[in-house]
């Protein structure tokens, strides 16, 4: 999709903060922090949100979450704990129509916040 903004920060048209990249997937520090560590995971395939996982692409998702052990040692929060969400269009959230998760970890998350 050629105006979607996670689309050309995966193929580097637009710079980001990288934690890591691979051929499937770009993580990368989210500009608008919620956490000490807010870092946004995506699929460099385009997919607009979880509706949209098939048999086809399911596999990107697997990879992702297989990833996540490894990003959350890197990033320090493996031991104290951490939070993936992600957004499901308009009414759940979703902010950027591309298939992304959010890795939120530094403090303490309870639910509900306040």
């Amino acid at each position: 999709m050629s105006d979607c903004i996670f689309c050309k920060i995966a193929k580097g048209e637009i710079p980001s903060n990288k934690v890591y990249e691979d051929e499937k997937i770009l993580c990368f520090h989210d500009i608008s922090p919620e956490a000490p560590v807010h870092v946004l995971i995506i699929p460099k395939e385009h997919i607009e949100c979880v509706n949209d996982i098939n048999n086809e692409n399911s596999q990107i998702i697997a990879h992702i979450f297989a990833t996540i052990p490894e990003l959350t040692k890197k990033l320090g929060i493996d031991k104290s704990g951490y939070r993936v969400v992600t957004n499901i269009l308009a009414d759940g959230g979703q902010t950027v129509p591309h298939l992304h998760f959010h890795l939120l970890g530094g403090r303490n998350l309870k639910w509900p916040p306040g």
